[in-house]
Order: C-alpha cells, then structure tokens, then sequence
C-alpha cells in the first residue's frame, strides 16, 4: 500500500484547487448569504471535466483513479461543501452506480452525458418518514408491461432542482420478508411526466447549493431502466452509499483543512496578554487537534481510495471514514471560532459557514449513529462484507484511459 501520490494525482488536485479557489471562493459568501447556488459551477465542473473524473474515457469520463476522486472531494470542501456534495450525488451516488451496476445500453444512454458534464445526476432515496430505516421506504414501483408506474416522495434530495437523471429506489414487493428484498432501483429522467420538485428553504448550512424534494405520481419508468434484478435494490443502494460517504469522508479533510488554516492565519496576527494568541497554550492545543484529524481523516480516506483502487470491499472503510472524518471536521469548525473568539460569530469569517456546513454531513449519508452501529457490527463480528452479486471492478489505468 503506496500512499505517495502520483504526477496525475497531483495534476488534478492542482486543477480543481485553481478552480475552487479561483472562481467560485470569490462568490461563495455572497450566494451562502442568498441560500441560493452559484450560478455556473455544475457547466463549469463538467467543462473541466470534474464530473466524469472517475469515469473511464470510453464512457465520457477523465479515466483517473478513485484516489483522484478523494483528492477532488478534499479541494473543493476546502472551498464550501456544496462543492463536494456535487461530488457526492453526482458522482458518488449516481454516476458510479450505473457504471457498476448498469447494462452497457444504460452506460451509453446515462453515463456517458453525466461524465461529460451534459447532464447532472443525483440519487433520490430518503423519504419524509424513512431515512436511517431506509429498508421500510413506502414508495411505490409497480410494472405493468414494458414499463414500471412509480409514485411517492423522496426528501432532503441534493441538486433536486438541477439533476437531469436520478437513481431511484422504490418498493416492488409490499409483502417482502424482510422487507429489503422487496426493493427496486431504477434510473429516471426526472423531466418525465408526473414528476414535481422544488428546493427546501432555511437550511442551516450548505446554503449555496440545491436540496430539495422530488414527487412521483404515476411516473412511467421503461423496465430498461431498471438498475440490477427487481429485489436487488438494497444492494444497489448501500453500495451507492459506500461510494458516496467515501467522497463525504474525503471532503471532510478539505473543511478540516481549511479550519486548521483560518485558525493559524488568525492565531499569528491576533494578540492579546502583549503576544500572539499562537503562543497561548490552548490555543496551540486547539490548533494541533486540527492538524491531527486532519492528517487522521486524510490516510483513512487514502485507504478507502486504494481498496477501492483494488476491487476490494471497503464498506466498513467507507464508514469509518465518513463517521470520525464528519466529526472531526465538525470539531475543527467549532474550535475554529472559539480562537477566532467573537468574531468567528460573524458571517465575516470563513470559520462561521464552516461550522455550519459541517453539521449537516454527521446526518446525511448515514447518520453517525448508524456508522457507530456500523463499526460496532463489524468488531463484535456481527457484520461482515459478502460478495455482491456484481464485484467491484478494479481501477485499470490502460483499460479506463482507453478511448
């Protein structure tokens, strides 16, 4: 296990930190403050080909690694989390998904437009009253022909408003017993008939980015679309949610980072008692907290990457990853505004949005409760990773690079 990146792992980190920093930290308070997204960032993500950075080149996308991928997750959450949760959605949740687990005909016709950057994807799997106990979800998909009628709700949906195409799982069996074979995934154009959703107003954090709610009403679904065997789609979403808390977990180095480095700004030119407060013992210790988790968080996710990397299950990775990198970064954010002391109360500071965008990530993607049950299982030997269905293709350079 090689943790020294590469030329191209350093090649795209440095292009995504450039656009980051660049062009979107410059707009970031003013459109947090609207609660409204920055106009531009998911055409411009897609023009650098960020959206497909994963994604093997005959399919549209830049052939790179899945180190890669955490790599951009880190750099754009140092900048604001709703760039990464693009990442997280887009990529995690539903680009990957199709390339794991789609037929070569759903390739062509859905991933190779989301590599690109043509279309933005995101998956739709919380509902009003099912989020952790996602195995009871009511929604409804009934076949009838060529085609499935899907109706229900989904809620606290990222990019729900801006998503072409979203990976669905709803319920085809009432009867199942236990009840998660009884589900179904499936792609859908969410610009089909029957289909409604608007954005979720007053949110605590991640202002300047999209989460909504999506409403299906006698949505006809082609079975075509159907992502895996009808029953199998638990599996398909857990590892959906594997992917996509590796990308949450990756990001959350990003926050920590960019608490650690407000804080030693503000630690040097700050004074008080006639000298630095980077001289003041706690300060040092809130400081040196920071840079511990971060560099923690950073070889947990480079682990999770290089499993991935292999082919490997990294299910109980994913989640360690996801669980002490979220608290971590929320703890980062909150110590970073007790040395900013006052003044990290105010929007002013970068450190205020930090703490805010922070506590979203200990609930989405599985709470930190369910990644404590999570890690717990897999110690006391009650959980372990079986085969799916369909393993996990390894990262091949020359066969993903290939045009």
């Amino acid at each position: 296990m090689d943790f020294q990146l590469t030329d191209e792992h350093r090649m795209v980190q440095q292009m995504v930190r450039d656009f980051a920093q660049k062009e979107v930290a410059p707009k970031v308070k003013e459109y947090d403050r609207k609660h409204e997204p920055i106009p531009g960032v998911l055409e411009r993500m897609g023009e650098l080909g960020i959206l497909g950075i994963s994604i093997p080149v005959k399919y549209g996308g830049q052939g790179m690694d899945y180190i890669s991928l955490g790599l951009v997750s880190e750099e754009l959450e140092y900048v604001d989390s709703t760039l990464r949760v693009v990442m997280s959605v887009h990529m995690g949740l539903c680009a990957l998904s199709i390339l794991h687990w789609g037929t070569e005909e759903q390739k062509q016709k859905f991933l190779v437009p989301l590599a690109r950057g043509e279309k933005v994807g995101a998956g739709a799997f919380t509902e009003p009253g099912h989020g952790s106990d996602f195995a009871r979800i009511q929604g409804t998909a009934r076949r009838e022909g060529d085609v499935y009628i899907l109706n229900g709700e989904k809620m606290w949906i990222s990019l729900a408003t801006k998503a072409d195409y979203a990976l669905v799982t709803m319920r085809t069996d009432p009867h199942a017993d236990p009840p998660h074979r009884g589900l179904t995934t499936f792609i859908v154009d969410l610009h089909s008939p029957g289909v409604t959703r608007g954005d979720i107003k007053g949110k605590l954090g991640v202002r300047a980015g999209s989460t909504g709610w999506i409403a299906f009403q006698n949505v006809e679904v082609p079975v075509e679309n159907r992502i895996g065997e009808e029953g199998e789609g638990f599996k398909v979403t857990m590892s959906a949610f594997d992917r996509g808390r590796y990308t949450v977990g990756a990001g959350a180095a990003g926050l920590i980072r960019a608490a650690l480095d407000a804080s030693v700004a503000y630690a040097r030119e700050r004074r008080t008692f006639g000298k630095p407060i980077g001289q003041h013992q706690l300060i040092k210790q809130k400081i040196a907290q920071m840079a511990r988790d971060y560099e923690i968080t950073r070889l947990l996710y480079l682990q999770t990457g290089w499993l991935m990397n292999q082919g490997k299950r990294f299910t109980r990775q994913a989640s360690l990853t996801k669980w002490f990198g979220t608290e971590a970064a929320f703890r980062a954010a909150h110590e970073a505004i007790q040395v900013h002391g006052a003044y990290g109360y105010s929007d002013e500071y970068d450190v205020e949005r930090f703490f805010r965008n922070s506590r979203g990530a200990l609930i989405y993607e599985g709470s930190s409760e369910i990644q404590t049950l999570i890690q717990a299982d897999y110690a006391l030997g009650y959980r372990y990773d079986k085969p799916l269905r369909k393993e996990l293709p390894p990262y091949d350079p020359e066969a993903w690079l290939a045009e």
